[in-house]
């Protein structure tokens, strides 16, 4: 009789029951455990319960358990492994290694068919580019598959400095006191609110003492403190730029804030259609404009004092500032109107996303009520990323790793404009001195139908780009953003290849 085939070696006699997929033992039949516990594997993973990579309990784990016998684990295994969706991997267990059609596929092809009349068809999954973009769109787009991605906001997260980044993390825990891994305060560590103070004075020439820094998840919780501490001040409406962040308008609508719109042009947002607009808060990327890269310029500076000192609040969202090539640093807002101006900084586009460590310095008459926002949304930052951070910042790495990414990021969008030129002639680019990424428009004609179905052309052909007109809320012309950061110039030059490909319809 086969290992497992009857219930006679289990000594037990008595059922058992496992966290691992919920398995009782009792819902084996009588004689065939192993079948069933086969059964429930394959279900788990043609469900997605078990994913391909995800490693399975030790057969002597999982009997024990079970109450069963360790050839009924072994057997239901081996079955799974002679179908080719386990392995085993010795030291690293048994896991799975694919994964068949899904059920719920199955169930699209006969509802489909059933509906139509038609004969089975597998019905393929839309597009992120098929619906107006929801609060979803960015996860579906960053998880869309393709060959080349050229979306904007994105580093070149291979020139992390893992090295750098783990000699600090030992010093800093070579001399970390207990106390120190306990709760600390909600503003962020001494150490970092220091170093980010000395930063901006270095780079910005904002003065600010550090005791004004608030430590935050990146730029988008700052923008959601700001707009919970404003609601409650009673400012239902911030203003954003047109073209403007489609991310930065959803956190403040997820706030319950309005977002009208204020167009931009050559020389940043008309101060006139902000004062006509009746908005009491304004949403700016002065320093490097997204998506269109232009830099406020003096006059509209000064128009945009006049408007703040008759009490309107800027909220300074100092992004791409201190990624330019062509041009002079062009200063913050918060260094010459400290009173009107609520910063926000991060470390995304300088390191990695993945940090998630941000700053704000907000005005005196915010700075409280946005503490206590950040102490009841998380009790502060990890404080571990911080002090390695801190020390990354007085070490001068930064500002060395800022050297070395210029240099890189200037070839690359080099290369993207030399591709741009060759492949889309029909194209202008924009916001090129400064920045990640560059935003193309096109003449009159040149792009046939909308530039949301000409990204849906780009992603089939294995190009992942962002439409423009999902970053406005007011009608214009059709156009992309392109990142070239995390792309190498081979890479860029390929991908506007494609671009051209589609927009041709080749």
């Amino acid at each position: 009789m086969a290992a497992g085939s009857s219930g006679s070696s289990d000594s037990s006699g008595s059922s058992g029951s496992s966290d691992f997929l919920q398995l009782n033992i009792a819902e084996a039949p009588a004689g065939g455990r192993s079948d069933w516990l086969a059964r429930e594997l394959r279900r788990a993973i043609a469900d997605g319960r078990l994913p391909v990579g995800s490693r399975l309990p030790a057969t002597r784990v999982l009997a024990a358990e079970l109450r069963v016998s360790r050839g009924v684990i072994t057997e239901a295994y081996q079955r799974l492994t002679e179908d080719g969706q386990l392995a085993g991997r010795r030291r690293g267990g048994t896991v799975v290694v694919a994964a068949p059609v899904t059920a719920t596929v199955a169930a699209t092809v006969a509802v489909t068919a059933s509906s139509t009349g038609a004969a089975p068809s597998v019905h393929r999954a839309a597009t992120p580019f098929a619906a107006p973009p929801g609060p979803e769109i960015f996860d579906e787009l960053r998880t869309a598959p393709a060959r080349i991605d050229l979306s904007p906001g994105v580093p070149d997260l291979s020139a992390f400095p893992r090295t750098s980044w783990l000699r600090a993390e030992r010093a800093v825990l070579a001399g970390l006191a207990s106390a120190e891994l306990g709760y600390g305060d909600p503003r962020g560590t001494p150490a970092l609110r220091l170093a980010v103070a000395d930063w901006l004075a270095r780079s910005r020439g904002i003065r600010a003492d550090p005791d004004e820094v608030l430590i935050v998840s990146g730029t988008a919780q700052a923008l959601g403190l700001i707009a919970q501490v404003l609601h409650r001040d009673g400012v239902r409406e911030i203003a954003v730029e047109d073209p403007g962040s489609l991310g930065a308008q959803q956190h403040l609508r997820h706030w319950q804030q309005a977002t009208p719109p204020v167009p931009v042009d050559e020389y940043g947002i008309r101060v006139d259609a902000l004062r006509a607009s009746g908005a009491r808060a304004v949403l700016l990327t002065p320093a490097h404009q997204f998506p269109t890269g232009v830099v406020l310029d003096g006059g509209r500076r000064r128009e945009l004092m006049r408007w703040a000192a008759d009490g309107g609040l800027i909220i300074e969202d100092d992004y791409d500032a201190e990624h330019r090539y062509d041009r002079a640093p062009a200063p913050a807002l918060r260094s010459l109107l400290a009173d009107q101006v609520c910063y926000a900084g991060s470390i995304s586009k300088l390191l990695a996303p993945a940090l998630r460590v941000g700053w704000v310095l907000a005005p005196p008459r915010y700075r409280t009520a946005l503490v206590d926002a950040k102490r009841f949304a998380d009790l502060g930052n990890a404080a571990l990323p911080q002090l390695v951070l801190a020390r990354l910042m007085e070490s001068g790495e930064l500002e060395r790793r800022l050297r070395l990414l210029r240099r890189r990021h200037r070839q690359r969008r080099d290369a993207m404009i030399a591709a741009i030129r060759a492949r889309l002639p029909g194209a202008t680019v924009h916001g090129a001195a400064a920045g990640l990424h560059l935003t193309i428009t096109f003449a009159p004609g040149v792009c046939r139908g909308s530039d949301t179905d000409l990204a849906a052309a780009a992603l089939a052909r294995g190009v992942k780009v962002q439409p423009l007109s999902w970053h406005r809320q007011l009608p214009a012309a059709p156009g992309l953003v392109l990142g070239y950061a995390a792309r190498t110039p081979g890479e860029i030059t390929e991908g506007v290849a494609v671009l051209g490909e589609a927009l041709r319809g080749g």
